[in-house]
């Protein structure tokens, strides 16, 4: 009946766990708190930002030697065919708009034409 006063291993393991993770939870935090983290922390993300500006123009570089379309090349083509698609756009507007102009006047001559013919048949049929 001694033994169950005294922890089991699980326990003792469970106790030497939490401590050690209490332990390093506050060394963390000092390390975190001081100012000499938050400047080797903003080093390292230029250095980061910087090392993958290079190798992005790195890749780019090679894909131009290659003759291969680049990122670049596919930007700028896609706002050429997105200037050209508007352009086109206008175009048609434009045809629509002369097509119903046009189809007004022909409509205007139609009324104009039947209103000619009615009056010839009447002027006719006085006579």
């Amino acid at each position: 009946m001694g033994d169950d006063r005294s922890p089991s291993v699980e326990d003792q393991l469970r106790r030497l766990y939490e401590d050690a993770e209490a332990q390093t939870a506050r060394a963390w935090e000092g390390v975190v708190q001081r100012d000499a983290f938050g400047e080797l922390l903003a080093r390292t993300t230029e250095n980061v930002m910087a090392l993958t500006r290079l190798s992005n123009d790195a890749f780019d570089l090679v894909v131009r030697n290659l003759r291969l379309a680049g990122r670049r090349d596919i930007t700028k083509l896609a706002g050429q065919l997105a200037r050209a698609e508007d352009k086109l756009e206008m175009v048609l507007q434009e045809v629509e708009r002369l097509r119903d102009e046009l189809a007004a006047e022909r409509a205007d001559r139609r009324a104009t034409n039947g209103r000619r013919a009615g009056g010839q048949a009447a002027t006719r049929a006085k006579s």
